[in-house]
């Protein structure tokens, strides 16, 4: 099994769709055989899902996400577990001891939402805070 996560610095990277790095996990027996950072090499939101698919992952754990891209791995046929934050490593660990704490809810829903203040949330990197909605 190939488990992937949005990575940055050692943590789950919060925005699937502006992710730079996955980290690649291989696991057999239960158990991490080996560990790769992988360069996304600037792929947008719906390319990211072929890449994923391209490396082989079998499971997705990441940060907020967008409909679309859920759209877009559950056709590639890739489990998505969204919604978590915190140590990319350790949630793999809690993922492979059926503890993980994910949120199957986890939606990243501003993409093209106005906010009257004259720009859509999804022309900004997610360091900028566009209110009280996921994926920050």
């Amino acid at each position: 099994m190939k488990i992937a996560v949005t990575y940055e610095n050692g943590q789950i990277f919060q925005h699937f769709g502006h992710t730079a790095q996955f980290k690649l996990y291989e696991v057999e027996d239960g158990k991490i055989v080996n560990a790769k950072v992988v360069d996304t090499n600037g792929s947008g939101h719906g390319a990211l899902a072929g890449l994923l698919s391209a490396l082989n992952a079998d499971v997705l754990i990441c940060g907020g996400i967008g409909g679309g891209a859920q759209m877009a791995l559950a056709q590639a046929g890739i489990k998505l577990f969204g919604g978590v934050h915190g140590d990319a490593d350790k949630a793999v660990e809690a993922f492979l001891a059926n503890s993980l704490n994910y949120d199957p809810e986890a939606k990243c829903d501003h993409h093209d939402h106005r906010h009257g203040e004259g720009h859509a949330c999804g022309d900004h990197g997610c360091g900028s805070n566009c209110g009280s909605h996921g994926c920050h």
